[in-house]
């Protein structure tokens, strides 16, 4: 009871303290330098003097959720350890309208930041620094001269995570500046969120929140943008959005949000997401208006969304990964991670409807489910069952379709994992909705048109790499498209070919990895006629790639995301009685199985003869390329022993 107590008077204390500063403002001298006087998180007060005891100053703009902000945060807290002694001062400013101090407050314990970080009421630090965006540093000397602006390094992009530091400019102007050299980077661009500003502005509109802007957003964002879904800040809420108004309408200018990348020009998909011009305009012209809130009786109710599962019910049938956390790492690339879950089915299933729900969305990029059936069964396509990507909408399937589980199946989890600077720990599971056998008319199954074998050049712009499905299904459906690559994907095309005819099927002009979406067809499309499947993927290596980890490496295939792969994965359905109808005399069904049997020991004595390295007879694990070593091998491995056997390869060959 005693510390419940104090923690009320201590938040007591915090709140009135930011109330007197957000009263007072921000102080300046009168000589017009760089200095000013802040409330810190901490209830202290962080002061920049006209005359600083230290040889330098780092002034820090953050925010408390910009992903950026968070990510750097932890280098930033090692770098001031890092200086302390050679006498260089952090200080954090957080200038976001939207920020309350008790944000500020949680994001310092969070991410255990070391230096002071204090509130910027009417971001008045920020207009006196000129600063943009978070995360945004400025050094500073003994005279408060600005001797570098920008960025920390060149580690992280909106959405990007590269494996390592290769511009290390905030580091490199200390070291300068320390050792009393000209500083041979001065100023580069921040990458970041907008500071959330006061907005000051002259104009006018009759446009307001309530009345208009609550109901594009609402129609557009807020299924993602809200309290505990993937977006890292929500739109529902009239202060929020006035802060993030510039961050706002600088992704929907360049496209990124709403997330959709195909063209309209080709196919029809149930899952498009479209902003109009009109609603465009109504956000534009609010912003330009001064962000009036308007009549509260104006203001729509939200959408009912469903937390957590998407399903139309919520599935009895969930199986977790695993059932003690995974821990994820504050920094670093994690490799691919993977847990089998024996569901124990006694009998085979059929599948109408599956959803992954990440344990944590902040960490989780993408979650993939396969079915690794028994040695000997009658199995189609890859195995996928499920997957969590960013981006995806969860739906059931189309009626009578389904897709099979044979009895005595394994679950396999394949878990990407990114780091977002703090620890973290994820428990993800998968739920699972059934059909009975007798409804089900369609087989769902999924097949893959992939290309490993290509290497894209250092600096190429316009890398093309093709691929098709190697046989479609007779009497088969396509339900959905999924094209992948990674960081340095640029476009996608895909071609269908009839009867000598070739027509793009789906085009996606500006690939992103960050939106990982799956097209699902407005209505299934009959193959029937189709004779190929054919996708065309490209790649830029360039320098002008602004997500490029590297443009002086050759590519080759890999799952980590400096790596590439060129795959496109195509939901099929294909009736389940058709094969009955089709009766062929029992000598070809004698000669098909020998050429059956045939042309899986040739490909199981190539497999051993190409990968067995040591002539020991099986493969390892190590033995494989690294695609398949990450992509595919738990699949091969069903004993789980690290090696292929004979009977596993001839199972895959299959």
């Amino acid at each position: 009871m005693l510390r419940i107590c104090l923690i009320c008077l201590f938040s007591l204390f915090f709140l009135n303290s930011s109330f007197l500063f957000a009263n007072e403002g921000t102080e300046y001298t009168k000589s017009g330098l760089l200095t000013f006087r802040l409330p810190t998180s901490n209830g202290g007060i962080a002061e920049l003097t006209e005359k600083p005891k230290h040889s330098a100053i780092v002034v820090c703009f953050l925010g408390a959720e910009c992903p950026l902000a968070r990510l750097y945060g932890p280098k930033l807290n090692q770098m001031q350890a890092d200086y302390q002694t050679q006498g260089v001062r952090f200080i954090g400013v957080n200038s976001n309208q939207q920020d309350s101090l008790e944000d500020v407050q949680k994001y310092v314990k969070r991410y255990e930041i070391q230096f002071p970080v204090a509130k910027d009421y009417g971001n008045e630090v920020a207009d006196q620094f000129k600063a943009v965006r978070t995360p945004e540093v400025f050094v500073l000397d003994k005279s408060l001269k600005i001797r570098y602006r920008g960025r920390i390094d060149n580690q992280y992009l909106p959405g990007i995570s590269r494996a390592e530091t290769t511009s290390h400019d905030l580091k490199n102007a200390l070291d300068q500046l320390l050792a009393g050299e000209m500083i041979k980077v001065a100023s580069t661009e921040p990458n970041g969120c907008f500071i959330g500003r006061v907005k000051k502005t002259t104009g006018k509109t009759k446009l307001t929140f309530c009345k208009e802007v609550a109901g594009v957003l609402n129609r557009h964002c807020v299924e993602c943008h809200r309290k505990g879904e993937i977006a890292p800040f929500g739109l529902t809420e009239y202060d929020e959005v006035r802060g993030w108004a510039e961050t706002m309408l600088e992704t929907i200018e360049d496209g990124r949000m709403p997330p959709w990348h195909a063209s309209p020009k080709y196919g029809k998909y149930a899952n498009t997401r479209y902003m109009s011009e009109a609603d465009k305009d109504i956000l534009r012209d609010w912003v330009a208006g001064g962000m009036p809130f308007g009549d509260v009786k104006d203001l729509p109710q939200l959408p009912k969304f469903q937390d957590g599962w998407h399903l139309p019910q919520v599935p009895k049938t969930v199986y977790q990964m695993r059932k003690r956390p995974f821990i994820v790492p504050k920094e670093g690339v994690v490799e691919y991670q993977y847990f089998v879950v024996d569901p124990g089915f006694k009998e085979d299933k059929w599948v109408t409807g599956a959803q992954v729900l990440p344990g944590n969305r902040s960490v989780v990029h993408h979650a993939i489910v396969f079915i690794r059936p028994p040695d000997g069964s009658d199995f189609r396509g890859i195995g996928w069952l499920t997957a969590y990507v960013p981006g995806q909408r969860v739906s059931m399937l189309p009626p009578g379709r389904a897709r099979r589980v044979p009895a005595g199946s394994k679950l396999v989890f394949q878990m990407h994992y990114t780091p977002t600077g703090s620890v973290e720990e994820d428990i993800s599971k998968v739920g699972l909705l059934f059909g009975e056998e007798k409804d089900i008319t369609h087989e769902v199954f999924t097949l893959v048109g992939i290309d490993q074998e290509f290497e894209i050049p250092p600096h190429a712009k316009d890398f093309p790499v093709s691929a098709k499905v190697r046989r479609i299904p007779p009497k088969a459906e396509l339900l959905a498209i999924a094209p992948h690559m990674h960081l340095r994907g640029k476009s996608f095309r895909l071609f269908m070919k009839q009867k000598g005819d070739s027509q793009i099927l789906l085009d996606v002009p500006n690939y992103d990895f960050n939106w990982q979406h799956i097209y699902e067809l407005s209505q299934p499309m009959k193959l029937d006629t189709v004779d190929e499947l054919k996708f065309t993927v490209k790649f830029d290596n360039s320098e002008e790639n602004p997500f490029n980890p590297d443009p002086n490496e050759y590519v080759t295939w890999g799952d980590q995301t400096w790596e590439e792969m060129a795959i496109a994965f195509f939901e099929i359905a294909e009736p389940r009685f058709t094969k009955q109808k089709m009766k062929k005399p029992e000598k070809k069904k004698v000669n098909s199985e020998l050429e059956r049997k045939q042309r899986v020991e040739k490909f199981v004595a190539e497999f051993i003869q190409r990968f067995d390295k040591n002539k020991d007879g099986h493969v390892d694990v190590d033995e494989m390329p690294l695609s398949t070593k990450r992509f595919g091998f738990r699949n091969l491995d069903h004993n789980d022993d690290g090696r292929l056997q004979r009977k596993e390869i001839e199972s895959a060959a299959r």
